[in-house]
């Protein structure tokens, strides 16, 4: 993931760095409305997007999150504390910690329903092969 210099300026074309991320564009224009990101994606003079550097890592943490489960109004919340700046870290851990617990409280279900299965298939494999 490194930025380009085009025609249109510095950084990435939305459908670039949609492909880069493993993203839709519709995705990141989502995030854009949604004031997920840090700060406003630059602009060419074309008035097209151009993302750097820092949005693309940013975003990369976003799809985390959101692969986790963690909830958009979570994330908003995290991302205002984050584009407020330094003095707030208690409050990022506190949010983070959270989401954190509720992620390992899904993978204990995730191997309890493993669990289950892999006892079901023991016995058709039993069944099948006796």
């Amino acid at each position: 993931m490194s930025t380009v210099t085009t025609d249109e300026g510095t950084g990435l074309s939305i459908s670039a760095a949609a492909e880069a991320l493993g993203v839709t564009a519709h995705t990141l224009r989502y995030y854009e409305r949604a004031g997920l990101m840090l700060t406003p994606v630059d602009r060419a003079h074309s008035s097209h997007r151009r993302y750097r550097e820092a949005d693309l890592r940013w975003v990369t943490l976003l799809t985390k999150l959101r692969a986790t489960g963690m909830p958009i109004r979570d994330i908003r919340a995290y991302a205002e504390l984050v584009r407020f700046g330094e003095g707030n870290e208690a409050g990022r851990l506190a949010l983070l910690e959270a989401h954190r617990e509720a992620v390992l409280t899904q993978l204990a279900e995730v191997r309890r329903s493993l669990e289950a299965i892999d006892t079901k298939i023991a016995v058709y494999r039993e069944k099948t092969h006796a």
